[in-house]
């Protein structure tokens, strides 16, 4: 089938994919939020650096 729509449309299978699953979401659109999704583990850390996700200073040696 993605072969005869690559040969039909001249789109690669990459393109095809994303418009696919494009489609397929505008039917399925999202219904939780992120905050939902997380579930149980939100709150579950407590202590730490407010700005952990932001501060530079925190990503010093990481990955090395």
């Amino acid at each position: 089938m993605l072969e005869e729509l690559k040969k039909a449309t001249g789109h690669t299978e990459s393109e095809l994919l994303r418009r696919g699953l494009r489609a397929i979401f505008k039917e399925h659109p999202r219904t939780r939020s992120a905050l939902h999704l997380a579930g149980k583990s939100i709150g579950k850390f407590k202590g730490g650096p407010k700005d952990l996700s932001v501060n530079k200073k925190h990503m010093g040696g990481f990955g090395e």
